[in-house]
């Protein structure tokens, strides 16, 4: 018996001795539960509607009182304004806005001679739910507009035209984005953090440090490493998951350079913050308990299952400076919209940015010694 016990004041010692280990044991929960609940089943709010005045009339002027009052109270969008309809519908095709309402020319004189104008609205349908919100919401202000409390003297009729960019999406599709960003992520966890963090433990880092070597040497050559893993199993991922979600943007010799930089700013973004969150973790099981709090933390307020625009201000803000955000917003763009360079562009300066501010970050924290 006492030697059973000793194993077991031993093991509690080693547990006790990790704090990060327990906390990260009961943060998990606590993380999925605040993250999950907010990231999902929210109302879409902040969306950008822009709008091309044509009519610049009357009538016209009740719609953009009308979008103002939704914008003050239930704040499903906010208008951006626009001078021409062919630039308002490649901002919705590079994701700079949301949708775009077309006022044509002589609304408020067809409106007044009975007429039934018709009000364009072109939506990026690539997220069904955002899209879907505003489609709606337009609807209600048509309604409301042909059916007012107090009744014109002219008996109005506006009818909304909705002109959705692409075909039907499947909801495959729309996750193939996150899957490809989840998966290089996985990559620099396993491939990188947790092989880091196993061979401190083994001895095998001591091996470095009898070598002239110098540390940034050591830093870059980990992290590269790290990089051309996540890298590869970006590519793989890609690649089968657009064949098997019929996507044919990958025989598309543009779409492929802009898949593969962006691949490889993503696995710098990933690698970096990894090897930041690692550089100073001794305990082999820290990584592991790690694992569950960042993915949650990090996957699920990317916009990659449930759109951004539907979360509270603060799960919004971490979505700001996630770099998962980017690389799944970028992925959408490239495999979804094949919205072309300026789509990503962004995106792609934000994930290098990112990848080496933490590089830079994390080297002095590095240490060469045991």
């Amino acid at each position: 018996m006492n030697r059973m016990w000793a194993i077991v004041e031993r093991e509690m010692r080693k547990f006790f001795r990790s704090p990060t280990l327990m906390l990260m044991s009961m943060t998990l929960p606590l993380v999925q539960l605040i993250i999950l609940g907010n990231a999902f089943g929210g109302k879409v709010t902040g969306a950008r509607m822009g709008v091309v005045d044509y009519d610049h009339g009357e009538e016209a002027l009740k719609i953009q009182e009308a979008f103002q009052s939704v914008a003050a109270n239930i704040r499903t969008f906010r208008t951006v304004p626009y001078t021409d309809e062919q630039a308002a519908q490649e901002d919705v095709r590079t994701g700079k806005i949301d949708a775009a309402v077309v006022i044509p020319a002589q609304y408020s004189r067809r409106v007044l001679a009975g007429e039934s104008p018709h009000i364009g609205l072109v939506v990026d349908n690539s997220d069904q739910f955002v899209s879907g919100s505003l489609e709606s919401e337009m609807q209600s202000l048509v309604d409301a507009l042909n059916a007012p409390l107090i009744q014109p003297k002219v008996v109005q009729s506006i009818t909304l035209d909705i002109v959705e960019l692409y075909p039907y999406i499947e909801y495959m599709k729309f996750l193939l984005a996150g899957s490809v960003a989840l998966a290089m992520y996985i990559s620099v966890m396993i491939g990188g953090g947790m092989l880091y963090i196993d061979d401190k433990a083994r001895g095998v880092h001591e091996g470095y440090l009898v070598t002239p070597i110098t540390k940034l040497e050591l830093v870059l050559g980990l992290n590269i490493a790290g990089a051309v893993k996540a890298v590869l199993s970006g590519i793989s991922l890609a690649v089968i998951g657009s064949l098997l979600a019929g996507l044919g943007v990958i025989f598309h010799p543009a779409a492929v350079l802009e898949l593969a930089l962006l691949i490889v700013a993503t696995s710098i973004a990933f690698n970096g913050m990894m090897f930041l969150l690692m550089v100073r973790v001794e305990d082999p099981l820290v990584p592991r308990a790690m694992f569950g709090v960042l993915n949650t933390l990090l996957f699920f307020p990317s916009g990659a299952i449930y759109p951004i625009a539907a979360f509270p201000p603060w799960l919004r803000a971490i979505a700001v400076v996630d770099p998962f955000t980017y690389a799944v917003h970028g992925f959408k763009a490239i495999l979804i919209k094949d919205g072309g360079f300026a789509a990503i562009q962004s995106d792609v300066l934000f994930l290098f940015g990112f990848g080496i501010v933490s590089l830079m970050a994390a080297t002095p924290l590095f240490r060469r010694t045991l």
